[in-house]
């Protein structure tokens, strides 16, 4: 897998001057932010409904990177006093094979193209020397174009395909515990949908380490889920696994 940004001269002189013209602005304001970039390595499970039963297609954990075609991931958060707004995006693009049992079909291939944008608006409402917490809404959209094909074994082959985009409500809570100068600990959850036919849901726990005021290193665990219903059809996606970042305070 090989993956690669080429940026031009005047693009990167222009993304150079609008993050310097926002510190600057941060520093005559009270408004601090952060972005952060990261790679999620998950165990990813896709299923859907379809006329000849149920496909599933699992990823394991130590094949994921192997198998990613590309991946665009990266957050966002500004803050000022007990208020903060956080968005958190996320593109993947994978393919991968899983045997199918039975002589009716000789595997299964998948092939997903994802993307899901998260953003939040947070309220603080408890606050320590070395505790916050902070209680979020906003919302998660969600993208996908799969395929579901199944190779001909004593059946014949076929594909399924689900090209689909929604957007659910979501409420969470952010917690954050200091446990050294450089030491801290952070967890993330939260809930949306709240339909039966359309159900989302993430838990996320970092361990962070500040390298100094500015930059800050991140390594931890990341669960994140959606059900929908699709025509009449249950389309679900999951995935968890380990995930390691940088962020940058400004």
């Amino acid at each position: 897998m090989h993956a690669s940004i080429v940026w031009k001269g005047a693009g990167s002189g222009l993304i150079l001057s609008t993050l310097m013209a926002t510190q600057a602005l941060s520093q005559q304001s009270d408004w601090s932010y952060e972005a952060s970039i990261y790679l999620f390595m998950p165990e990813t499970e896709t299923s859907t409904e379809t006329p000849r039963g149920t496909v599933d297609g699992t990823l394991s954990f130590s094949d994921a990177l192997e198998n990613l075609d590309f991946a665009i991931m990266g957050a966002f958060g500004a803050s000022n006093g007990r208020w903060s707004f956080l968005a958190d995006y996320n593109f993947t693009d994978l393919t991968f094979s899983n045997d199918t049992p039975g002589p009716a079909s000789s595997g299964l291939e998948t092939s997903f193209t994802t993307q899901f944008f998260s953003g939040y608006v947070g309220y603080r409402v408890y606050s320590a020397p070395t505790v916050y917490v902070d209680l979020a809404g906003g919302f998660r959209w969600f993208s996908t174009e799969t395929t579901f094909t199944l190779l001909p074994g004593l059946a014949p082959g076929g594909s399924t395909s689900v090209d689909e985009s929604w957007t659910d409500p979501v409420i969470g809570a952010r917690a954050r515990v200091a446990f050294s100068d450089r030491w801290s600990g952070t967890g993330f959850v939260d809930y949306g949908g709240f339909s039966s036919d359309s159900e989302t849901w993430q838990v996320l726990l970092t361990a962070d380490y500040a390298i100094n005021d500015r930059w800050l290193i991140r390594g931890g665990y990341r669960y994140i889920s959606f059900d929908h219903v699709i025509n009449g059809n249950d389309f679900k996606f999951h995935q968890s696994g380990p995930l390691i970042g940088a962020t940058y305070r400004f």
